[in-house]
Order: structure tokens, then sequence, then C-alpha cells
């Protein structure tokens, strides 16, 4: 019997020391509690040591087995590494539930009464999408419908962080960790935002001109719902295209191309029109330069030009006369 009272005696001083001592003298501000604890426990471990050597010789294996089956289930020291925060949550006893307190970066004594969530206060970015090589392996992507009822899909992109002062509270409002906060919160915030949003919108403007006012109207929404809660949504963004039925995006990629071949030969009258214009406008213009030339000639001028012309046809003349028949009349005049 003396040896059981050994036991329990040693289980119940280590889980103690290593249970409540050693993480009240870790989680404590001061450095200075940490060295004087393992100092402590360094001193402390040759008699402890000693103790067990006793006990092994003095008793069977089968009477110890349970000092290394408990042990290891009364301490545990887990660590939040940079950019993150810890909420404690209680499992057991009169005060289970979350602690008020927000864990800060460091290693923390974590017993077998407690539990540890981590979550980021940094930003990250993930995408629900429906290609297994992204995000989940299973399909992610959004599904919604437009005013007549088209369903449609898209993959979005959405970037997230959480406030520091509010995670303690957002763990007593959903009971989940950041990757399942993500995954059910954020991911049916948008699904919700999306179908409100689209239901109000034509298929044509989802597809075309209405896509940038349909991704702002939704990132707004869910900014204004998940704020309040401690998840900050910094931007939503389509990744892609969006997909639509066949038959559907058949019917609207010929209404493009017919727009824009009209577009095409609208821009081809007009360039016509501009060069018949055009080409009246230069006769118009020499025209109005003829009449003005008519109207400047006098009898002098064109005299002028007469004698002008046979001086020029005199230099060049070799002084023979042309032979000719009939009654021409001569181009110089040799009166």
């Amino acid at each position: 019997m003396k040896t059981y009272y050994k036991i329990i005696g040693l289980i119940l001083g280590l889980g103690a020391w290593f249970g409540f001592v050693g993480p009240w003298c870790v989680s404590y501000p001061s450095n200075f509690t940490v060295i004087g604890y393992i100092v402590a426990t360094m001193v402390l471990l040759y008699p402890l040591l000693q103790f067990i050597k006793g006990i092994f010789t003095n008793a069977n294996v089968k009477n110890i087995l349970p000092l290394f089956v408990i042990l290891p289930l009364l301490v545990s020291c887990s660590k939040i590494p940079a950019g993150y925060v810890g909420v404690k949550v209680y499992l057991l006893g009169t005060e289970k539930g979350v602690d008020a307190e927000v864990l800060p970066i460091g290693r923390h004594w974590i017993s077998i009464n407690e539990e540890l969530y981590q979550y980021p206060v940094f930003q990250i970015n993930y995408v629900f999408t429906a290609d297994k090589k992204e995000g989940s392996e299973n399909n992610e992507e959004f599904v919604f419908q437009t005013s007549e009822g088209m369903e449609c899909s898209m993959d979005l992109g959405v970037s997230i962080m959480f406030m520091k002062e509010k995670v303690a509270q957002m763990f007593q409002t959903y009971r989940k960790g950041p990757d399942e906060i993500r995954s059910v919160v954020v991911r049916n915030a948008i699904r919700d935002a999306l179908n409100t949003v689209a239901s109000s919108m034509p298929v044509e403007s989802v597809y075309g001109s209405g896509k940038a006012a349909l991704m702002d109207s939704v990132q707004y929404i869910v900014k204004r719902n998940l704020d309040s809660t401690g998840i900050i949504i910094g931007k939503i963004s389509l990744i892609g295209s969006i997909r639509l039925p066949s038959s559907m995006k058949a019917a609207l990629d010929a209404k493009v191309t017919a727009t824009q071949k009209a577009q095409q030969r609208e821009n081809e009258l007009r360039e016509a029109e501009a060069s018949a214009k055009k080409t009246i406008a230069i006769a118009q213009g020499e025209s109005e330069a003829n009449k003005i030339k008519m109207s400047s000639l006098t009898s002098q001028i064109i005299e002028w030009q007469r004698l002008e012309n046979e001086r020029v046809a005199i230099a060049k003349w070799n002084g023979v006369l042309p032979t000719m028949t009939g009654s021409a009349i001569p181009f110089v005049n040799i009166k």
C-alpha cells in the first residue's frame, strides 16, 4: 500500500508542479519567474530521480505504469507564433468556456483541461474556386441566379483579417477556428450577398458591363455585415470570368458579334460620308478658283499671253517652214 501512496503522491506533486506552478510562471510577464522556475526544477530533479528509483526498486512495473499514462496528460506546452493570437478554452469544471484574455505571442502552458485556438491577425488571402488544385479539394465555386432566373457561377478571391480585440468574442459567437470561420461564416456571407445583388440584375449586365458594380455591391454588403464581429474583409475579387449555361453564352456572344459588326458598318458609313464631303469640298474649291481666274482675265492679258506663246515658239523654231497640205493656219503669224 505504501508504494501506491508514493505513486499517488508523486502524480499529485508532479501535476501541481508542472500543471499549475509551471503555467503560472511561464505566463507571468516577468522573465525572472521563468528563470526561477527552471532553476527550481533542476534543483528538484535529483531528489525526484532518487524517489522514482526507490519506487522502481521496491515496486513492480505494473504499479508505476499509471504514472507514465497520466503524467503526459497533465501538462502540455503550446507556442503561439508571430502574427497570431490565442484563445484558451476551459473544457471542464465550473469555469469551463472561453477565457476572456487573448494570449499573445510566445509559449503557454495548456493543461488537459484546456484547449488552445490560434487566430492570425495579419491579412490572409484565400480563393473559392471550382479547381481542386486551388483552395480546397472540394468545389467551392459560388452559384447564383440573375433576375431572369438564369443560373450562373463564378470563382472569387477574398482577403481576410481577424481583429485581435474581438477574437475571444468571435469564438464565443461562432465556436469555430479560423479555417472553419473562413469556409463557413465568410463563405455564407458572400453567397447571401451575391444572391441578393445578382437577383436584381439581368444576365446580360452580370456578364457584361455590370460586372464591376456587382462585385462592388457584394463587397460592401459583406464588409458591413462582418466588420462588427471582428472579421475584416479587405477585398473580394472575381477570378477569371463568370460562367453561364452554354446556350446563353452562345446567344450573348452572337449578340456581341452582331453589335460589333453593326458598329463597324456604322463607322464605314461615317467614313464614306466624310470622304464624299471632302471630295465635294475640293471640287467646290476648284470651281470657285476657276471662276475667280476667269473673272480676272482681260483682253490685254489674253493678248499678252498669245504674244508670249509666239515668242516661245519662235525661240524653238529652226527656220524651216513645215510642209503641209490643205488650208491649215500656221501656229505662228508670219505676216
